[in-house]
């Protein structure tokens, strides 16, 4: 339940503000000049917003498509992501968003026509190969579709540029509005999984990986390209009897004919963002693990993120011997 709205003045005639502000109708509404105001200060709370985190009306401006991060590619072509909103419903003391901002509350920005505006033209940049836009970058594409209306309006959008892709990355079973309409077939549904042991600990607030997978295998059946995200691979006791229990049960699950693509990357994070991270949670099991600095990140020692990728790949490739497969490895970076 949404309590506070924070609204940047000029959009409170906005169509789509103002259907929020509706849907709200006891929340307390405070006017900002930019929602910065209210996101950027120093000093916050990042822990206590987590719990009740209020949601903030804003505009994006300057650049709204960027080309993504190295690791973060799928498929051969360009790759972009844009970001319709900031923060996660989930808590996952892996992601990066613990470190990445100062607050906790969602923004949302609304002007859903101003990304499309941009999305077009970076289509229309004339790409050997159909660029790769990713929704999921900083949120969960679908865990808040009930609030945002994200997939209602941009799948649609992409359904008519069959010469891009679109990603849905998340950890929500929150996939009633995509079952309500035909597969796209450039829109992607991509699920993150880790072993079901680990998701437990460390992946707070998120749907089971049993029922993870068993939404995944509804879109599949219904049609919609699925993705498998394995990122990040963590090391613990037990990890390789985790890693094939996991595999088994997407396999057992999802057809190979259902798949778009397949990733898997090591557990890191930039070296600052760690270190808010653990101050955040100092008693963390996940952040007290075999972790160790290497250049500009906190991540596993190159021996252990090796064993760690041959080892899941390796499954990956028996499980899925069709699939578009995309690793990444920290290496020397």
């Amino acid at each position: 339940m949404i309590e506070t709205i924070y609204i940047e003045e000029d959009l409170q005639v906005h169509p789509r503000a103002s259907r929020l502000l509706k849907r709200f109708p006891g929340a307390r509404v405070i006017p900002c000049q930019h929602y910065t105001e209210v996101f950027n200060p120093a000093a916050q709370s990042f822990d206590l917003q987590k719990r009740n985190p209020a949601l903030i009306l804003a505009r994006k401006k300057g650049s709204l498509v960027l080309p993504a991060p190295n690791g973060f590619d799928i498929s051969n072509g360009p790759n972009f992501y844009f970001s319709h909103m900031l923060n996660c419903l989930y808590d996952c003391r892996y992601c990066f968003l613990q470190g990445m901002f100062r607050s906790a509350h969602y923004v949302l920005f609304v002007n859903f026509e101003d990304f499309e505006a941009e999305i077009d033209s970076t289509i229309a940049n004339r790409h050997e190969q159909a660029p790769y836009f990713h929704s999921g970058y900083d949120c969960d594409s679908l865990a808040l579709e009930s609030l945002t209306g994200f997939v209602k309006h941009f799948v649609p959008f992409f359904a008519k540029r069959p010469d891009a892709f679109l990603e849905l990355r998340t950890k929500s079973i929150a996939i009633g509005n995509l079952l309500k309409i035909p597969p796209v077939p450039n829109v992607v549904v991509a699920f993150s999984f880790t072993p079901a042991e680990t998701a437990v600990a460390v992946e707070h607030g998120c749907p089971s990986i049993r029922d993870r997978v068993h939404a995944a295998g509804e879109l599949a059946g219904a049609g919609w390209p699925i993705g498998i995200r394995l990122d990040p691979l963590l090391w613990y006791k037990g990890w390789r009897a985790g890693y094939d229990a996991l595999i088994d049960k997407i396999a057992t699950t999802i057809p190979s004919s259902a798949l778009h693509s397949v990733s898997l990357g090591p557990l890191r994070f930039p070296s600052d963002m760690f270190q808010k991270i653990e101050r955040m949670y100092p008693k963390d099991k996940l952040l007290n693990g075999p972790l160790i600095r290497r250049n500009r990140f906190v991540s596993y020692s190159e021996p252990r993120e090796a064993q760690l990728l041959s080892f899941v790949e390796q499954r990956l490739v028996n499980a899925f011997p069709e699939a578009n497969l995309f690793p990444c490895a920290l290496g020397a970076t």
